[in-house]
C-alpha cells in the first residue's frame, strides 16, 4: 500500500479517532457564567464532581444531536472512505456509534472496517467505556477500555482475532477522561470562543495524553450537506496520532448545535479531508 492511499485510510480513521483529541477540553479564559449492551453506569460515589475534573459539565440548555452524521474522506479529488457518527440516550449512559469503512480504489488495496461503541455519563461527560471492533488490512481486533474511576484505572482488554490471543493492561487515569469518540461531542458541548484554548485528558487504553485544542477563527465551509458558517479549532498535544502528522484542523458549524462539518489533515504530499455529506434522521 503506497503513502497517499495509507494516508487516506489514516484521515478516515481520524474523523473517529486522531481528531478527537483536539476536539475537547476546559477553556483555559474563565469559563462562562451561566450497540453492545451499554454498562452500568458510574456509581454515586465513584463518579468524579465536575469541579474536580478538566472536562466541564453539559452546559444549559445544550442537546446532543440525535441525527447520523455522514461523512466521505477524500485525497486528490478520490474517495477513499466513509464513516458516520450517531449518538442515542440508552438508560443512564450516552452511546455514542461509530463506523469507519474504506471504499473505491483504497478498499481493494487496503479494507478497513472500523466499529467503535462509546459511553459517557450525561452530565458529567467523563467516558465509562470504549468498545472497538478494527479491521484494518490483514490485522482484525476486539478491544475493550472501561475507565474505574473508584480504582484511577484505564482497563483494557483486547483479543486478536486472527491469532487468538488475548492481552489486558491497566493504566493510571486522573478522575476523569474521555476518549476518542466522546470527546468529539463533549467539544460540541463548549462555548468554543475566539482564541480559547481547551485542555483535557485524553485516553485510548494507553497513556493518558495531554491535548490543547486552539480556537483559530472562523470561515464559511462549503459541504455536500450544506454551506455552513464555521468555527476551525487545531488540536496539538502528545497523543500519537497528532505526532507527525503535519498540521490537523477542524471546523464546527457556528451555531447552537456545533456539528462537526470538516477535517483537514495537511500532509508534506497533500491535503486530506474528511467532510459531511448528509445530515439524517
Amino acid at each position: 500500500m503506497n503513502f497517499p492511499t495509507r494516508c487516506v485510510t489514516l484521515l478516515l480513521s481520524l474523523t473517529l479517532t486522531a481528531g478527537a483529541p483536539g476536539l475537547i477540553g476546559q477553556a483555559t479564559q474563565p469559563p462562562r457564567t451561566s450497540h453492545p449492551s451499554a454498562p452500568s453506569p458510574v456509581s454515586k460515589a465513584a463518579a468524579p464532581t465536575a469541579q474536580s475534573s478538566l472536562l466541564q459539565p453539559l452546559r444549559q440548555g445544550y442537546e446532543f444531536p440525535r441525527n447520523t452524521l455522514r461523512y466521505a474522506a477524500e485525497y486528490h479529488f478520490v474517495t477513499g472512505g466513509l464513516a458516520t457518527f450517531r449518538i442515542e440516550r440508552q438508560g443512564n449512559q450516552e452511546h455514542i456509534y461509530g463506523t469507519a469503512d474504506s471504499t473505491g480504489v483504497v478498499a481493494m488495496l487496503y479494507r478497513v472496517q472500523d466499529r467503535f461503541n462509546s459511553y459517557f455519563d450525561p452530565q458529567t461527560l467523563c467516558s465509562s467505556k470504549l468498545v472497538k471492533h478494527t479491521e484494518e488490512g490483514s490485522h482484525a481486533r476486539d478491544t475493550v477500555i472501561t475507565y474505574d474511576y473508584k480504582r484511577g484505572k484505564a482497563v483494557l482488554e483486547e483479543k486478536n482475532l486472527k491469532t487468538g490471543q488475548s492481552k489486558r493492561v491497566e493504566n493510571d487515569i486522573p478522575n476523569c477522561v474521555t476518549d476518542v469518540m466522546s470527546g468529539i461531542f463533549y467539544l460540541s458541548s463548549l462555548p468554543l470562543d475566539q482564541g480559547a484554548t481547551y485542555t483535557i485528558p485524553l485516553n485510548d487504553g494507553g497513556k493518558t495524553a495531554t491535548i490543547r485544542a486552539h480556537v483559530e477563527g472562523k470561515e464559511q465551509i462549503k459541504t455536500p450537506a450544506g454551506t455552513f458558517q464555521a468555527i476551525r479549532v487545531g488540536p496539538e498535544g502528545d497523543y500519537p496520532a497528532l505526532k507527525n502528522r503535519g498540521r490537523i484542523l477542524m471546523w464546527y458549524s457556528d451555531d447552537a448545535r456545533h456539528l462537526p462539518v470538516q477535517v483537514q489533515a495537511r500532509m508534506f504530499f497533500g491535503t486530506l479531508t474528511v467532510t459531511l455529506q448528509s445530515i439524517d434522521k
